[in-house]
């Protein structure tokens, strides 16, 4: 432990101005002091509270964070989990309607009349278009009837109008995640909100929202080349997982939601049992576990549910894909790797930093200096995923003249030059303290110590584990990079696809007119 501290002290005397921990922080802050003023508690319904008082200032940070992601969308329903993210923002039976009773009249009239042109659709070939033309029609009058019902955005409005700051939310493969800063004499009104929200969600606007969930993935995927490639990489890399299915949805799911079936996603993953809470600012724990057995303590305990049974089979050989477009080239290499929690992972972590993270890594140096083949190269590990085996992952953009194959040529060599080649020891210490100094900068507020609290004691169990990562990168050695990037960066566990730029014939008529001109 006392090189580990070593380490530590030199990484906090460079960002000493980046990290103020708190007032007065010094190079020998001490962890262990910061894991020891961390208060945890669960409701009997199951809900985890996690609580850091830090009184430095009049503001706390506030995280509710559910074990529930995309790689948990149901059959026909992907993207269900962002789905209702947004619909966690429309209120609850109390706070939203301009008229309550008239407008849960309304909305039973639009999931009759969606019901019926979901059953014509499904019909296929078969469907009569006429009909569907006319329930559509039919569709747009009863949305906009409910519509007229209700108070847009007066959930967030009053939050944000009683000093809430930073407002949002986001969903990932395995988690879904809401995050609010508020004045900490604010506490309970936060409290009785974001418990309603979850005790008695009204999914208002629900056909409304999915037009904007499926105006986004146009944005974000069918109207973007790279959006494409990284959905064909992924869906190409995974055979049986759910990270291989887009986290915003098929379109044709998206089209699909119903109210009904958003109901049945929320209560098969929002429950207690399945949400930590975590705190982190001016508040006192005893104050907070008594607000929250008041408001949370209202929800029912019911049993978590099951983690996913799926188990991505060993690949046997190179995965490939072609997509064609008139953007500029690009490429991405993957290759299966274990979960966050496997002990390979520091070392993997590791690798892919040595190999293409930043200006002195291997591929930088390389591809970007020196013979300028590439204007954009990065790798990670832990990608789309964290919570069940994933990838470790390469992202390249050709420089103008130059093509994927030869960037993907060189960056096979670079990886067979770390197979080959043993690390020196002030190479490894370098990638640690990089390691260690972004680990550090996720501390660096308030908000990101909540949600880095939550993260771990979704994926580990435990927050406690947080406090152990540095041990967990400090560890690490030239052999166990050497051993991880022979063992998973092979031909036979990895996948490429690349995205090749479609040439106009006029262009390429030029080209060649003018090529045989030079002759």
């Amino acid at each position: 432990m006392r090189q580990l501290k070593v380490t530590i002290t030199k990484i906090l005397t460079i960002m000493i101005l980046l990290l103020p921990f708190a007032a007065g922080a010094s190079t020998d802050f001490d962890f262990s002091a910061l894991e020891k003023s961390i208060f945890e508690h669960s409701l009997e319904n199951g809900l985890k509270i996690i609580v850091l008082p830090r009184h430095d200032a009049p503001v706390v940070s506030l995280v509710t964070w559910v074990d529930v992601g995309a790689a948990d969308d149901p059959k026909e329903y992907s993207g269900m989990a962002h789905m209702f993210e947004h619909m966690a923002f429309k209120g609850t039976v109390t706070i939203g309607s301009r008229d309550p009773e008239n407008e849960a009249g309304l909305m039973r009239d639009e999931d009759r009349v969606f019901e019926r042109l979901r059953s014509e659709r499904l019909k296929g070939r078969l469907a009569d278009p006429k009909k569907i033309a006319a329930l559509t029609e039919e569709m747009e009058k009863a949305v906009s009837k409910a519509y007229a019902a209700v108070e847009p955005n007066a959930f967030s409005n009053i939050l944000q109008s009683e000093g809430g700051s930073g407002l949002n939310a986001f969903t990932s493969r395995d988690q879904t995640a809401y995050i609010i800063s508020m004045p900490s004499n604010k506490l309970e009104l936060w409290m009785a909100m974001e418990s309603e929200r979850f005790l008695k969600p009204l999914l208002r606007e629900m056909y409304r929202e999915r037009e904007v969930v499926a105006e986004e993935r146009r944005m974000t995927t069918e109207n973007r080349p790279m959006g494409k490639l990284v959905e064909e990489f992924i869906s190409t890399a995974f055979k049986a997982h759910p990270y291989g299915v887009p986290l915003i949805g098929h379109m044709s799911d998206i089209q699909n939601y119903s109210r009904e079936a958003a109901q049945r996603f929320f209560n098969k993953y929002y429950m207690p049992s399945n949400m930590t809470i975590a705190l982190v600012g001016d508040v006192k724990p005893e104050t907070v576990v008594a607000m929250a057995e008041k408001y949370w303590g209202r929800i029912q305990k019911r049993p978590a549910p099951p983690r996913i049974a799926t188990v991505e089979p060993v690949q046997q050989g190179e995965r490939r894909v072609l997509i064609k477009d008139k953007a500029q080239p690009a490429m991405i290499i993957g290759w299966q790797i274990p979960a966050e929690t496997h002990d390979d992972m520091p070392a993997l972590a590791a690798f892919v930093d040595i190999l293409g993270q930043g200006r002195t890594s291997r591929l930088y140096r390389r591809m970007i200096r020196d013979e300028k083949v590439a204007v954009s190269i990065s790798t990670g590990a832990g990608w789309p995923g964290s919570k069940y085996p994933s990838l470790a992952v390469a992202f390249c953009y050709p420089a103008p003249g130059k093509t994927n194959a030869e960037c993907e040529k060189m960056i096979y060599e670079e990886i067979e030059k770390l197979q080959k080649e043993l690390l020196g020891a002030e190479d490894i210490e370098k990638v640690k303290a990089r390691a260690m100094a972004s680990f550090i900068r996720g501390l660096n507020d308030n908000m990101g110590l909540a949600q880095q609290l939550a993260t771990y004691q979704q994926i580990w169990g435990s927050w406690r584990q947080l406090f152990r990562e540095l041990e967990r990168i400090n560890k690490v050695t030239p052999e166990d990079v050497q051993r991880v990037a022979r063992q998973y960066f092979t031909a036979e566990n990895r996948t490429v696809a690349c995205l090749e730029t479609i040439i106009e014939q006029a262009a390429a008529d030029k080209a060649a007119a003018k090529e045989e001109t030079k002759q």
